[in-house]
């Protein structure tokens, strides 16, 4: 696995010039005092934030008060090196400046398991960053876990056939479950749509009633490449029916059929992923994850590669934002044929 990118952290400032607190079962976090200016700030630590973040894997600042759209997106865009848009979204967003997005629109009622996010892409952002502006009354913690950690846990057979054959999403478009074909490709136009699977290497075919159907194949495991360390990196588990609410699953099956479901992942020679390997991965990355619940103003910072991330349900307002920053391009070989 090789892959092109300007480092999504950087290690050139250590990163014990700040008093991160590393607690078990806590993501590591940086109380800060407060500030009248986050965005210069942020600006003055950033390197020394970066750097935590490369150590860590993820770093909670809290105490930065970002309560505001506006300068919650000045504070991650002066972290960041480059902002991505967000394309191939598998759950609609609301944008608020260039390269700053709300969290995924997704039932609160129901988890986001842990993911790598775009890692079924060609071109992923290595930094992730979250601003709190309004916490929930209950639960919608953004969880985090050691994906090097989830890697060497996992057994070792089932690695093994991932890293021979890789993972497949497959994913069917339409109009009512999901991003639509605009939302994920930036455009309905067909011509322009199929440009961008040939591209990605993404297979894609038309159906009679219009939908959408597409199918990528992925590598699994990927290298760091600021640490050189294997990284169980994909979004198998998350995406897969198995992981589905049983009520939301049936009820998908019953009416887009068992092969026109939004979203699934299989095995890279296409063949269907059990429930008992789904539920292994779950509760691997469950023993890995560190959880703190989110309080209005706060920022985590995640290593996109390193650490996976979750959203746990939630009850009443939750906003959080998301800057998907610092591409990672995918040089490893995939299979991607247009059709």
């Amino acid at each position: 696995m090789s892959l092109s990118s300007t480092p999504s952290t950087s290690a050139s400032t250590p990163s014990a010039a700040l008093p991160v607190e590393l607690l078990p079962g806590r993501p590591p976090t940086l109380q800060v005092p407060a500030v009248t200016e986050p965005a210069e700030w942020a600006g003055a630590h950033r390197d020394a934030l970066r750097a935590a973040v490369a150590e860590h894997g993820s770093l909670l600042v809290r105490g930065l008060g970002l309560h505001e759209p506006a300068s919650a997106g000045t504070v991650l865009r002066r972290l960041a090196d480059t902002l991505m848009s967000d394309q191939e979204a598998f759950a609609p967003r609301r944008r608020y400046a260039d390269g700053v997005y709300s969290s995924s629109k997704w039932p609160p009622n129901q988890p986001m398991c842990m993911h790598h996010e775009l890692s079924y892409a060609l071109e992923f952002p290595g930094l992730l960053m979250f601003a709190c502006l309004e916490a929930p009354a209950t639960g919608g913690a953004t969880g985090v876990a050691d994906s090097a950690a989830v890697l060497d846990a996992l057994p070792a057979e089932l690695v093994q056939r991932f890293e021979r054959e890789g993972w497949l999403l497959t994913r069917t478009f339409n109009d009512e479950i999901g991003a639509t074909v605009a939302e994920a490709f930036g455009t309905s136009d067909r011509a322009s749509v199929e440009r961008y699977c040939r591209a990605h290497a993404i297979e894609f075919s038309w159906e009679l009633d219009g939908s959408l159907r597409t199918r990528q194949r992925r590598g699994a495991v990927l290298r760091h490449p600021v640490t050189g360390r294997r990284c169980w990196f994909n979004q198998i588990a998350f995406l897969n029916e198995w992981t589905m609410d049983p009520e939301v699953h049936e009820y998908l099956v019953d009416v887009y059929g068992a092969d026109g479901l939004p979203f699934n992942t299989r095995y890279g020679n296409g063949d269907p992923i059990g429930e008992d390997v789904v539920k292994t991965l779950n509760e691997v990355y469950e023993a890995h994850t560190m959880r703190e619940p989110w309080r209005g103003g706060d920022l985590l910072l995640v290593d996109n590669i390193r650490t996976a991330h979750s959203r746990e349900p939630f009850e009443g307002p939750r906003e959080v934002l998301a800057a998907l920053a610092d591409p990672v391009l995918r040089t490893d070989s995939t299979e991607g044929t247009a059709s």
